[in-house]
């Protein structure tokens, strides 16, 4: 490919992503932003751990992250929604650079005063906010992968169901969910908890398996919401400049 087509290519995509993310809601993008780095941040500490099944706090907060990606299929598209979603692992990887130079400075944190044992105190926090390389790496492809499992299953399912209004919604959302959130967990489990953890194959496959469940019970009970917020988007015209964005680019290279 030649570099000016490469850089046409790298115009339409800016483009495409300043119409994308003017459309959208932005305190939906803001907290799906937010929960992504979250996430990450959650992912350093445990939640519980047995011989056969453990969880780590990033799952609290994930089931969030596929609703909003559901309801943008729904409203703009599977690959609007990998588009936003791939735009939130980027601010998450600036963000955890810039945690990481933050742990770098001089200077003590709060808990430094309140603590016997002041410099472990400051040791601890340094490495927790600054991130572990392999928890914001493990963490970033495992969402990349996931999101495309979540779009790509949403719209192969509305391409196969018939019904209409909130069913519809409801299954394409939960059963994309189902896939993609098992996904997420089983790859970071197996990139992040197995190799630097000590998991073990039981809890790598269980803790998949009971986390992508709980996530999909929160999605299920918001899911109405989501819905809700949805035909709001409809009946006020919310993406429409997208919409049209897209079809005329599809005519325009159609022809």
């Amino acid at each position: 490919m030649k570099v000016s087509a490469i850089k046409n290519l790298i115009k339409r995509e800016c483009q495409e992503y300043g119409v994308l993310l003017r459309s959208i809601p932005p305190i939906l993008t803001s907290l799906f932003v937010l929960t992504v780095v979250a996430m990450n941040l959650l992912a350093n500490k445990e939640l519980y751990s047995n011989d056969y099944m453990a969880l780590d706090c990033g799952f609290a907060l994930s089931w969030f992250a596929f609703l909003a990606m559901d309801m943008m299929c729904r409203r703009y598209g599977p690959m609007a929604a990998l588009k936003v979603s791939l735009f939130s692992i980027f601010v998450n990887l600036i963000i955890c650079l810039f945690f990481y130079l933050i742990s770098l400075a001089p200077g003590h944190w709060g808990q430094y005063y309140s603590e016997n044992e002041m410099q472990i105190v400051d040791d601890v926090l340094n490495r927790t906010i600054g991130g572990t390389w392999y928890v914001v790496l493990g963490s970033a492809f495992s969402m990349m992968v996931s999101s495309a499992v979540n779009s790509l299953v949403n719209y192969l399912v509305s391409r196969c169901v018939k019904s209409r209004g909130f069913r519809n919604f409801a299954i394409r959302s939960y059963v994309s969910t189902a896939f993609a959130q098992f996904v997420d967990n089983l790859i970071f489990a197996i990139i992040v908890s197995h190799v630097f953890f000590g998991w073990s194959w039981i809890q790598v496959v269980v803790c998949a398996c009971t986390a992508a469940l709980f996530e999909l019970l929160c999605e299920i009970v918001f899911s109405p919401l989501g819905y809700k917020m949805c035909l709001m988007w409809e009946r006020k015209g919310i993406g429409k400049d997208y919409l049209d964005y897209i079809n005329e680019k599809n005519n325009r290279y159609s022809v």
